[in-house]
């Protein structure tokens, strides 16, 4: 049965079609379909724009990557955080799509009434505990929860993420993030009132092998005045940009992590190359003569570089190298079987 129309939707068409600005053909033909209109909920207007979208998804892309870094270093692995997406949802909406067990990490937007959630999977929780206590985290922990113990551990990457979070915020505005408590159940977590639009950004979190989520939420009342000064093209360019004291902090943090950092270092006494039917061959007694003489240097190997030359000798009864000089370009040359001149 076709749908009736209302004697106010006949008056409209007939205007419109009486005006000329729709065609009698074009209804007939189906043109204009129900489909094409997009219903708009006046319950759940969008309180940032597109543009703010794009910002606050830039302004986060630049915490990923600084907290990515960090967590590189503590953790000894390969660490990448991306942002998946930009939502606005009911609080209520997201209270709902929280896990349970979860670690809801709670601080305080400093200069507001508002406070925000740092959201972090227990899976993600555990992973960094058995890396900081020198396990190998190759298996994927069961989700459980964590202990005050294992609380202790994870405050401090916390209280760093919000540093990077606070820095990344500064090409917006001077906002402080500051720590305030941990709550395992959404329920006990009420930053906003359930009708209240807030802003959640969420990450992947790749350790390893194994992805993580995280998420963080924003109550929109918090940002209002933050929000209103969101330029896409001025934080984008703020962004990309470093200040001359920001590159010395970096330089400073990049300086301490690398001396810190353990190379493995091999003196290579020589070597020698000789056919698979002599390796057969072998016995107890039997010589191999290197091609490296007793009177000449030996090539001290860093980190699977030749770097070094240098003399074997003894101190204090155990075996030592005394670094002579660098390896030249001449000395890197190959001088096995696999070697040929270039003609």
């Amino acid at each position: 049965m076709a749908d009736v129309l209302s004697q106010h939707e006949i008056d409209s068409l007939l205007s419109e079609m009486s005006s000329g600005r729709v065609a009698v053909d074009d209804v007939l033909s189906g043109k204009y379909a129900k489909g094409e209109v997009s219903n708009y909920d006046f319950r759940r207007p969008n309180r940032i724009s597109k543009n703010q979208v794009r910002t606050l998804s830039s302004v986060h892309e630049s915490f990923a990557e600084v907290f990515g870094y960090y967590l590189v270093s503590k953790l000894q692995t390969v660490v990448s955080i991306t942002v998946t997406s930009v939502d606005q949802l009911f609080y209520s909406e997201y209270i709902l799509s929280v896990s349970n067990p979860s670690c809801l990490y709670v601080f305080d937007i400093v200069g507001t009434d508002g406070s925000g959630i740092l959201e972090v999977s227990p899976q993600l929780a555990l992973t960094i505990v058995e890396r900081l206590l020198g396990g190998s985290a190759e298996q994927m922990p069961k989700t459980r929860t964590i202990t005050p113990i294992e609380q202790a551990v994870v405050r401090g990457i916390i209280e760093h993420a919000l540093s990077d979070l606070r820095n990344a915020w500064r090409s917006i505005a001077e906002i402080d993030f500051r720590f305030q408590r941990l709550e395992m159940e959404a329920d006990f977590v009420q930053v906003a009132p359930a009708s209240e639009i807030v802003i959640v950004v969420s990450f992947d979190v790749n350790v390893g092998v194994h992805t993580f989520l995280m998420n963080l939420c924003f109550p929109t009342f918090a940002l209002e005045e933050v929000l209103a000064k969101l330029n896409r093209q001025q934080v984008t360019t703020t962004v990309g940009r470093q200040s001359p004291k920001r590159m010395r902090e970096n330089m400073q943090i990049l300086n301490q992590q690398i001396s810190t950092t353990y190379l493995p270092i091999i003196a290579e006494l020589g070597k020698t190359s000789i056919t698979v039917g002599d390796l057969m061959e072998l016995k107890v007694g039997d010589v191999i003569k290197l091609k490296k003489r007793v009177n000449e240097e030996i090539e001290i190997i860093i980190g699977g570089k030749r770097k070094l030359a240098g003399r074997p000798g003894s101190v204090d009864g155990k075996r030592a190298v005394r670094i002579t000089r660098p390896l030249t370009e001449e000395d890197l040359v190959e001088e096995d079987i696999s070697y040929k001149p270039k003609e």
